[in-house]
């Protein structure tokens, strides 16, 4: 974890988003919390990093998405040397699908 990041709004901030129950409520909340650009950034990296892990080459990546490269190496970056946050969502979002 990132002692630079960890300070008590952050952990509120995370304990606010841990109380979402579905997609409906992620909306509200995140409309309310953030600019659209700041979503759409947010959710094409974690596109970027799901793109990567499925070995996916950046040319295809930048077609598909339309990241810059410096987006998609940052985010290759955090893949390799980061904390697996990415892994970790992956093999849940992957367990998850395989109850439904």
């Amino acid at each position: 974890m990132n002692s630079k990041l960890k300070d008590p709004s952050v952990d509120f901030l995370f304990e606010a988003v841990l109380t979402l129950k579905n997609k409906d409520e992620c909306y509200a909340f995140f409309e309310d919390l953030c600019t659209v650009p700041e979503i759409k950034a947010m959710s094409q990296r974690l596109l970027v990093a799901h793109m990567l892990s499925s070995k996916k080459v950046y040319s295809d990546i930048v077609a598909e998405t339309g990241a810059s490269t410096a987006t998609i190496s940052r985010v290759n970056r955090s893949l390799h040397y980061g904390c697996d946050g990415y892994q970790m969502v992956f093999q849940r979002l992957q367990e998850n699908s395989k109850k439904e």
